[in-house]
């Protein structure tokens, strides 16, 4: 097929006119394609900020579950501390009734103080018994040291408050008297 002068100035005409846009079209391509890396790369970066808050509110919602399930475990400190002297004065009491005298009113007092104690403890306070243990500093405070031959060094002789627990957390310490063996005495004397 022999063409024509005509369609081949046409077909020249037209490739020059073309050459142009495909130039431009070129451009315009590569330029999508730089968007199109930047957009996937934004993407990327969002999904990562996306997976990261995510898990960032995960971890606060079980602090927080955490943080309220210890607020309501031990959330009456504050109430359980301000009943204890009142159990104090009852102790001290008890101390000083006289039994012969007044028998009823030391089993009235007693009566109270159990009541209380037992209050106390259903909602989880418990007492620390201190008297004849040995001295534990994460229990007890030594309030003063004593001689004793009766009983062990560091053994304690005598409590001047009780201590107290709640739910196994120590919300006040046993104020006692500790036995303190000198140097030159001996455990075991024959």
């Amino acid at each position: 097929m022999v063409k024509t002068k005509k369609e081949q100035i046409d077909k020249k005409i037209h490739a020059q006119a073309e050459e142009p846009f495909k130039a431009e079209t070129d451009q315009t391509l590569e330029s999508l394609r730089t968007a199109l890396d930047a957009k996937e790369k934004e993407a990327r970066e969002n999904y990562d900020r996306y997976v990261r808050s995510v898990a960032e509110l995960d971890n606060y919602r079980k602090r927080a579950a955490r943080e309220k399930a210890e607020t309501i475990k031990y959330g009456k400190e504050d109430v359980i501390k301000d009943i204890l002297p009142f159990l104090d004065s009852l102790d001290r009491a008890l101390e000083h009734a006289d039994a012969s005298d007044a028998k009823t009113f030391r089993d009235g007092i007693t009566l109270i103080q159990d009541q209380l104690l037992c209050c106390l403890k259903r909602h989880g306070v418990e007492r620390i018994e201190s008297l004849g243990a040995n001295f534990d500093p994460n229990f007890h405070e030594a309030l003063m040291q004593v001689e004793s031959p009766e009983h062990a060094d560091n053994q304690v002789v005598s409590e001047m408050e009780k201590g107290y627990l709640l739910n196994g957390r120590l919300i006040r310490p046993a104020r006692v008297c500790v036995c303190k063996k000198t140097p030159g005495q001996n455990d075991c004397e024959n």
